[in-house]
């Protein structure tokens, strides 16, 4: 074999593994490189039995020396001049060895290439432990720090960082696997988060995102949804504030939601989707733990309800003759969105002999009336959730969303006398000076329709919104397309 002389100061370091079988491979051709007089250290990430004696090696079982190194497969051998790298391979390529180490005969009974495997230092959650352990975060919020033999749960439940249920609670690790689902700047302002108008960077929505179970990849929909809640139009302060029932319902169109595994359909408004679960809880776990919104302090809900955890579903957009709510309201055919609606909670509807849509619109019509009280007009939104064998009976007419919008915008106009303070012997109602019109329950936007459910009865469901009072000029619900 034909040496070429290697300056003084030129090194070389390999990272392998055991159960590679390309490490195993280039042993005898690192035995090569070390009895070639090269300056050679191995590192093996567990415990380098085959290596033998013949080559100089040493223990990297904590992988620091591979995070350090930047390995993200084995073998991985790095030239050095000085304290500067100049060169490295990874697999074994023979071509390669033999420039890198300036060998020209290295290898010659091995094949010519064969690809290595994945370093045990960029394995699933190992990556995120060993940039905590080893090297800078960049993680800016204060760190808090669990007192020995506490639990920290129980340590967040302490320090009010919770919405009365447990959390995750919100590790280096897990905070750094969180921002990995989103390019936007950890530092980055998403915006001033009411009811205390705090700063509220993106590193901050992955902090509250992991402690409400999320995953990483949802972290666009979690940054949109509060982008969304910020909108003037959205009065996110008013909502937190209010002694209303009403929250943050989130509702999710396009391909994100597919992809994320949202639920569109069976007990969609329910329990046991993690993706809907978590996504409105880290929105509503940010307006308590950034903005200050706590019930009992500024949280003033008389009542409250279940919403005040989460509210979070897809919309089902199995029909392409269904134009979906997002599109409704101009976002771009295609592209993932969510809709924000300040609403309470479900208010049932059950309808099993409407047959003809004008039956049914009538049906879902007279439910709506309900939605503040009976007698208030132009009052408050709201979103009727449309279920599948109610759409079925419109769908088989030629019924699309402009159609069910209209028909039940039309039957929902009273006569102001019918709905003024006072009749039917109930305070309650419409100015009496509109007593000679005829009065819609809603202004133009303030209904919003949506597709969701399973195929098990026929049910749908009102979201009653948060009352904007008569003098409202504007529909509470923002629509905001997610940057992907």
């Amino acid at each position: 074999m034909e040496t070429r002389p290697a300056p003084p100061t030129t090194r070389f370091t390999a990272v392998v593994k055991d159960d590679c079988e390309t490490c195993q491979l280039v042993a005898p051709v690192l035995a090569e490189i070390a009895g070639a007089g090269r300056d050679l250290v191995v590192y093996w990430q567990d415990d380098g039995g085959f290596l033998g004696d013949a080559v100089p090696n040493a223990a990297d079982r904590k992988l620091e020396h591979s995070f350090r190194l930047g390995v993200e497969a084995v073998p991985t051998v790095v030239r050095w001049e000085g304290d500067a790298e100049a060169g490295r391979v990874v697999g074994w390529h023979r071509t390669e060895w033999r420039s890198l180490t300036g060998l020209d005969g290295l290898g010659a009974e091995l094949p010519e290439y064969q690809p290595g495997c994945g370093s045990r230092s960029v394995e699933p959650g190992v990556r995120e432990a060993l940039q905590v352990r080893f090297g800078d975060t960049g993680i800016r919020s204060r760190t808090v720090r669990t007192p020995p033999f506490a639990d920290p749960v129980e340590t967040c439940y302490d320090r009010g960082w919770t919405d009365g249920l447990p959390v995750v609670p919100p590790t280096p690790e897990r905070i750094l696997r969180m921002l990995e689902g989103t390019s936007r700047p950890p530092d980055e302002v998403v915006a001033q988060v009411p009811p205390e108008m705090a700063p509220c960077t993106v590193e901050k929505v992955a902090i509250n995102a992991v402690m409400a179970g999320c995953r990483p990849e949802y972290m666009p929909v979690v940054l949109t949804a509060l982008e969304a809640a910020l909108e003037p139009g959205f009065t996110l302060h008013g909502v937190t504030c209010s002694t209303c029932f009403a929250s943050s319902v989130v509702i999710v169109n396009g391909p994100v939601a597919e992809r994320i595994g949202m639920n569109a359909g069976l007990n969609a408004l329910g329990q046991g989707n993690r993706a809907n679960a978590t996504i409105g809880r880290a929105l509503n776990l940010v307006v308590r733990n950034v903005g200050g919104g706590r019930p009992g302090e500024i949280d003033r809900a008389t009542l409250g309800g279940p919403g005040k955890y989460t509210f979070c579903f897809a919309e089902d957009e199995s029909d392409p003759a269904w134009e979906p709510l997002s599109v409704s309201r101009g976002a771009r055919p295609g592209r993932s969105a969510v809709t924000l609606f300040a609403g309470d909670g479900i208010q049932g509807i059950t309808d099993q002999r409407s047959r003809t849509p004008d039956e049914l619109a009538r049906s879902l019509a007279m439910a709506l009336q309900a939605v503040g009280h009976p007698k208030l007009y132009e009052w408050a939104p709201a979103v009727l959730v449309l279920s599948p064998e109610h759409y079925a009976i419109f769908r088989e007419a030629g019924w699309g969303r402009s159609e069910v919008v209209t028909a039940l915008h039309e039957r929902l106009r009273r006569p102001g006398s019918e709905v003024v303070a006072g009749a039917g012997g109930v305070p309650e109602g419409v100015p009496p000076s509109r007593a000679g019109e005829i009065v819609p329950k809603f202004r133009e936007g303030g209904l919003l329709v949506v597709r969701a459910g399973g195929p098990a009865g026929l049910f749908s469901a009102v979201l009653a919104g948060w009352p904007g009072g008569r003098a409202y000029k504007e529909s509470h619900p923002v629509t905001k397309e997610i940057d992907e």
